[in-house]
Order: structure tokens, then C-alpha cells, then sequence
């Protein structure tokens, strides 16, 4: 690991763990893109660029007289447009007069141990100053004032390089940012695959994969989060990359509000990569003297397939991101009881579920919606925090007592970033939504957005929740957010300031997470939006677990567990166990298959404990024992996927540990299939020197004969459709 400057050939060449990245300093300053994989020792210009005459490709004023250099055919680290390049560009600026034009230039780097905290904004972090190294190169437009500083750091022990970008205004006139994006890499190709994660509300982070094509291919959000439709991650694959080949340049944004990935490939079949906030419908003024800081981003290098790309994200996120108490600690079994009574509960009914889960080994009791103001439907009393008591005449407090008192952590839910028309916080402060005058406000789910880009609103909800968590024995928070921005304006800000808003929503959002989260170290957070359409970086920082998606059926949860997996660790993949037939897709399958797909994540239930039949109890009872025995393997292990949902009937994925010494292998099969081939899974990510015996047999294999022969599919104990299969083997 280290960052290299060579001042002769003007190169810095950047290197973490085995990869390498290489700039230049180029002509009167211009900074270029020369290399990223695979690491070289020594970087001596075998790729060097070569300049040459294209037509309609102009010449910066410079260089007028030599028409090979042009900003338009060169790789550059962090473009502008205006002086030469026609392709998208990494930022734009408008200044006082109405023009966009800017030309930065090289003025100055340093270069230091260690790792820098972002003002206001999530981040990866370093423990030790060993960890990582950073390289700051300072930009500057001598004739408006602009500096900007692009930072990189790299990282030890990881494959991984942060970007980020501070802006600031250093001149005389004020200065409009009509986009930053936090990153540009430019390609000397477009040999690749785009991949990247689509889904909607019920059914995230699907994996669609295509071939890269001229033109540009981008996802993004406008719904003011990251949003169940698209994940901030993108990745370019070179043709033929598998789950254990191949290299994977993938790219994921620390960030969750409006953003914009995109891959442009231009008219010489170069690739432009860019990732940031998204540009639509935004700007923020920086008047003389003020910074502007965009969000990180997350540069993943993997010269061994898709696999080894999630293992760097799981590991960097589960360590070098997620923070608190139970970073490293075990997350709790859990029972919610949403789906098993909705609105519709009592402080005895909640007990009676509450006792059933204590029976069955259950360590944790969430009371979700409906035990505050009225809250007897979604129509109502979001932003009033404060008990029900026709529902829960003894209060709050002493429900949650009764629970601990029986043996069980309590949890709660809340959706603070919201509020309903038929509320007595609308009533005494309907100027507190986001909103824009004189247009009627778009109601989801009876529901408006409160501006957290105001502090004033942030103080006042930062109160409310913070008196129910300070008063009762609260282990456990759901966080939610159950609907997206429409007429994104604030009352407060100024006219020229309105496309700020949803930016400085983030801002307050994140400002008052930190310190809610750290007001209260001993809660558990898990972050949700409908399920999963704030399952971000972002949100990871400031809580350490997701509700995957309000998606609980088995199969469908095959895809979204599966695609979810490809970045984010499994500590931070909520899954519960419910009732058939399943509340959204009406489909039945087997307490076995629900239990396996459940385990493969973080275990949760989330029906009626007490209407179970026995034998289902029996079955729950078992799950959750033996949940506990493997807990810390499936949460903190190494994660390996072996069959894609994606491309076929059937699903399999392996966990083990460090040592390769604990390992196991879920199977799933979807539909029966007359006449079927008997089949065989080939194993991953174990010791091919070791001897595994399948835990509660006499029965040894091989590590080697496990990975190059496979595991026969025991047909005979899974017939019928949904069903599921798990081996769990230990090394001798």
C-alpha cells in the first residue's frame, strides 16, 4: 500500500493492497487518467497516450497549434465542459454572468497517513493511521477563484479506493454548482458488461446485466433517496467475468438521497464513468469563502469475478463503515408482530406473542406501527410520538418493562422523517413539510415529507424521539420511510436556494442520526423504507442493518437477499420468517424453506407466534436453536454465492469462516420438475487441503473432492415445489 509521486514524470501512482491506480500531470496542468487493476510494481508508460488529429475535436486555446492534443480524446481524472470536451463532465459551475465555462488546473498535492472524516456526510473510516493513505491534488481556476480538491485514499488491507470532491469558492462573485459528482474514471475501452441493481417497492435489488453499448447507460434517483428502484452501485465487467473470474471495476456511492451513475461510451469506444448527487434539479450557491463537500465514493478492483468483489464490499462496510456497539456484535433473533397483528393489537395481545417468542428461544420483542396518537389505520398521527393508550392503557413504558421483565429486549418502530395531514404536528405546523406555495401537496400513503432541511424541524423531531428512547428499556429501533419527496421546496430557503432542498434534507437527516445513534449506543438501529429503498452505504453508517424489503415471501426474497448480497454483508440483511400464504405474493411454502432463506440473513420473525400449530412451534423452536449455533458464522463469515436465482429454478450460497474450518451450504429449489437430472454442487470457498465431515453423520469429504466434484443434490429430500436443503460440515 502506499501513494507514489514521481516529480520528474509528473506521475502519482496509487496503490492498495494488490491494486494499482496512475495519474499524470500533463500539459499546463491538465490532470489525466492513465491506469486502474491490477497492481503494477513500477508504472513506466506502456500504455502511454497517443495523441492524435481528430477531426471536431477541438484544441484548448493553448495548444491551438497542435491539433493532436485535445481534451476530448484524453482520459482525464475529473473533466469540465466547456474548453474542448464534449463528453459528460465530472461538474459544472455557472457563474454571475450566465456561462458555465471553466478550466482547472494542477496546482498542488499533499499526501498523508490516514484518512479524513467528511463534514456532515457518512464516510469509511480507519482505526489506526496505518490504514490507509490519502493523496489531496488541489485544482484550481486562476480566473474565477475555483479550488477543488480531489481526494483519493487507499486502503491496506483492501482492494478499495475512496473518492471524494470538496469544492470551494475562493474568488470574488458568488458561483452556482449545477452538478458535482463525486467521481470520473475514464477508460481506454468498452469491452464490458454494465451491471447494476433495479427492483421496485416488493422486489429490490434484482441483478440486470448487459453489454456496455455507445452512448450512455445510467441509473439513477429523483425520488429524494436511493430508492427501491435503483442502487447507488454500478459495475463494468470485462466480457466473460463469472462469479470467480475476471476483473470488475465497481463503483458505489456513500449516499442516500438523488444520485446519478452512468457509464458513457464515447465516439473512439472510450469509457467515461461518473457517480455523484444527481444534477437534475439541483444547484447550491457557494458565495465567496464557502465549501461545498459531495459524498463518497467507493472504488472496488477485482481481478477474480464478482465474488471476490462483494468480499471486499462486505468486509470494508462490516468494519470500515458500520460503527456502534454492534459493529462486531451479534445481531438478535427477533419476532415483529406487523404481519401478525397490523394496526389491530392490544397491550395483552402484544404479551401473549411476546410470551410465545420467549417459549421458542426468541431474544427480541418489536412493536411496529400503531402505538401512538390514533394510529389505528395509515391515515393518521405521524409526528405525534406519544402513546396510545386505548391501546396501551398502562403506557409504553410499562409494556416494555413487562416484556424485559419476561425476558426479552424490546423494540420499537417509528417513522420519524414523516408526518400525516390528520396530525396535531400538521395542524400547529403544516409549514413544517416540504412543499412548494401556492401547489397542492401529493399525499402517499396519507402522508407528507417533513423538511429536515430545516433546523427547527430537526431539533423538535430529535426531541420526540429522543424522550421515548431516554424514558423506557428500548434495545431496538426500526427507523422508517415509507414514502418519496414530491414538491421538494422549503420555506425557509430563499428562491435561489429552493434546488438545494433535498440535498439539505440529507444534511439535516444525517445530522440528526449521528446524533440520536450516539445519544443512545446500546440501541440497535435498522434502517428501512418500505423495506428496502434506503438500503445504502449512507444509511449503513449511522445504522448497522436494513430491513430487506416488506417482501417476506421465501422465493422472492431468493432474488433480493441474492442481489443484495453482491454488495452489502450479510450482518446487514434483515430476514424474518412469516405466515403463509405469504401477505404479498399469496404463495405457500414450507416452514423449512422460510426458515433456511430467513437464516441466511439476520433471523426474524415476523407472524403470530401463538396461532402456530405445534409442530410448527417445534419447527421454530428448532430454527432459532440452531440459528444460535451458527449466527456468528452467517453474520460475520465469508459469503459465497454458487447459484444464481437469475439464471435458473434453483439457488445456492455458502458461508464460512476465516479458517475454513466451519462451512454451510444452503440449497434451494423453486419448482419440481418432471424427469429432472440428478445434479451436483460444486462447493467454493473452502480448504481443498482439509477433510469436512457433515455435522451429525459419520460422513468425511474431501475439501478438494468438495470443490471439484461437488455435493450430490439429494433429490429424494426435496421433492415437491419450494424446497430447500442445507448442509453444514466442519473440518477435521
Amino acid at each position: 500500500m502506499g501513494i507514489f509521486f514521481d516529480s520528474a514524470k509528473k506521475i502519482f501512482h496509487l496503490k492498495a493492497k494488490d491494486t494499482s491506480y496512475v495519474m499524470e500531470i500533463a500539459r499546463d496542468g491538465y490532470l489525466l487518467h492513465l491506469y486502474w487493476g491490477k497492481e503494477v510494481n513500477e508504472y513506466r508508460h506502456s500504455n502511454f497516450l497517443q495523441l492524435m488529429d481528430r477531426g471536431f475535436s477541438g484544441n484548448p486555446y493553448q495548444h491551438k497549434d497542435d491539433r493532436t492534443f485535445s481534451l476530448d480524446t484524453l482520459p482525464q481524472e475529473y473533466p469540465q465542459y466547456g474548453n474542448s470536451d464534449f463528453r459528460k463532465p465530472g461538474y459544472q459551475i455557472q457563474l454571475e454572468n450566465g456561462s458555465t465555462v471553466t478550466d482547472l488546473r494542477y496546482d498542488s498535492h499533499t499526501i498523508f497517513k490516514g484518512k479524513k472524516s467528511l463534514a456532515g456526510l457518512p464516510a469509511t473510516y480507519i482505526e489506526k493511521e496505518e490504514e490507509a493513505e490519502t493523496l489531496e491534488i488541489t485544482m484550481i481556476d486562476a480566473l474565477i477563484g475555483l479550488k477543488v480538491v480531489l481526494s483519493y485514499s487507499v486502503f491496506e488491507q483492501f482492494n478499495v479506493i475512496s473518492r471524494s470532491v470538496k469544492i470551494m469558492n475562493d474568488g470574488d462573485q458568488s458561483l452556482k454548482l449545477l452538478n458535482v459528482q463525486s467521481l470520473c474514471v475514464d477508460f481506454r475501452e468498452d469491452d464490458f458488461d454494465f451491471l447494476h441493481l433495479h427492483g421496485a417497492h416488493v422486489r429490490e435489488r434484482h441483478i440486470e446485466r448487459q453489454p456496455l453499448r455507445h452512448g450512455i447507460q445510467s441509473i439513477e434517483s429523483i425520488r429524494g433517496s436511493s430508492s427501491h428502484q435503483h442502487n447507488p452501485f454500478i459495475a463494468l465487467l470485462k466480457k466473460g467475468t463469472t462469479e470467480n473470474k475476471g476483473e470488475v471495476y465497481a463503483f458505489n456511492l456513500v449516499y442516500s438521497g438523488n444520485f446519478l451513475a452512468q457509464a458513457e461510451v464515447d465516439q473512439f469506444s472510450c469509457t467515461r464513468v461518473t457517480m455523484g448527487i444527481n444534477p437534475f434539479d439541483f444547484s447550491w450557491k457557494l458565495e465567496s469563502g464557502e465549501a461545498f463537500q459531495a459524498p463518497e465514493a467507493v472504488m472496488v478492483y477485482s481481478s477474480d469475478g464478482l465474488g471476490s468483489m462483494s468480499r471486499t464490499f462486505h468486509e470494508l462496510y462490516r468494519s470500515r463503515l458500520i460503527r456502534g456497539n454492534y459493529r462486531d456484535k451479534e445481531r438478535p433473533i427477533l419476532v415483529n408482530n406487523w404481519e401478525a397483528t397490523y394496526f389491530d393489537f392490544t397491550a395483552d395481545s402484544i404479551l401473549e406473542i411476546a410470551e410465545a417468542g420467549k417459549e421458542l428461544g426468541i431474544e427480541l420483542f418489536v412493536l411496529d406501527d400503531g402505538w401512538f396518537g390514533r394510529r389505528d389505520d395509515d391515515k393518521t398521527s405521524l409526528g405525534d410520538w406519544f402513546v396510545d393508550l386505548r391501546k396501551l392503557p398502562k403506557g409504553l413504558n410499562h409494556l416494555a418493562s413487562e416484556v424485559e421483565a419476561n425476558g426479552m429486549q424490546f423494540g420499537l418502530w417509528f417513522e420519524p422523517e414523516m408526518v400525516s395531514v390528520d396530525s396535531d404536528l400538521f395542524r400547529e405546523h403544516p409549514e413544517w413539510c416540504l412543499h412548494v406555495p401556492g401547489r397542492q401537496s401529493t399525499e402517499s400513503r396519507n402522508q407528507l415529507v417533513l423538511d429536515f432541511s430545516r433546523e427547527d424541524v430537526c431539533k423538535e423531531i430529535t426531541k420526540r424521539v429522543s424522550d421515548i428512547l431516554a424514558n423506557m428499556p428500548i434495545s431496538y429501533v426500526k427507523w422508517d420511510m415509507n414514502r418519496h419527496m414530491t414538491e421538494i421546496g422549503s420555506a425557509i430557503l430563499p428562491p435561489d436556494r429552493q434546488r438545494e432542498t433535498a440535498h439539505r434534507y440529507m444534511l439535516g437527516l444525517y445530522k440528526m442520526l449521528e446524533e440520536i445513534t450516539a445519544a443512545f449506543p446500546n440501541v440497535l438501529f435498522e434502517s428501512c423504507s418500505g423495506g428496502g429503498g434506503r438500503f445504502d452505504p449512507g444509511m449503513l453508517y449511522y445504522m448497522p442493518q436494513t430491513w430487506t424489503s416488506d417482501n417476506t415471501d421465501a422465493v422472492s426474497r431468493l432474488k433480493i437477499q441474492y442481489g443484495t448480497s453482491l454488495v452489502y454483508p450479510i450482518a446487514s440483511i434483515g430476514a424474518h420468517v412469516s405466515a403463509v400464504p405469504n401477505h404479498q405474493v399469496q404463495r405457500i411454502t414450507s416452514i423449512t424453506m422460510r426458515g433456511d432463506v430467513a437464516m441466511s440473513g439476520n433471523l426474524g420473525y415476523e407472524l403470530d407466534l401463538t396461532k402456530l400449530s405445534v409442530q410448527e412451534k417445534m419447527a421454530v423452536k428448532s430454527q432459532v436453536a440452531y440459528y444460535k449455533e451458527i449466527r456468528r458464522l452467517i453474520q460475520f463469515g465469508e459469503f459465497y454465492r454458487l447459484k444464481s436465482p437469475f439464471e435458473g429454478n434453483d439457488t445456492a450460497w455458502l458461508f464460512t469462516n476465516n479458517d475454513k474450518t466451519e462451512v454451510i451450504v444452503y440449497y434451494f429449489k423453486v419448482l419440481a420438475e418432471p424427469a429432472a437430472p440428478a445434479s451436483v454442487l460444486k462447493l467454493d470457498g473452502i480448504d481443498v487441503n482439509k477433510e469436512y465431515q457433515v455435522t451429525g453423520t459419520d460422513i468425511v469429504y474431501g475439501g478438494d473432492e468438495l470443490v471439484y466434484a461437488g455435493l450430490s443434490i439429494p433429490i429424494e429430500k426435496i421433492q415437491g415445489d419450494f424446497q430447500s436443503f442445507c448442509w453444514h460440515l466442519k473440518a477435521l
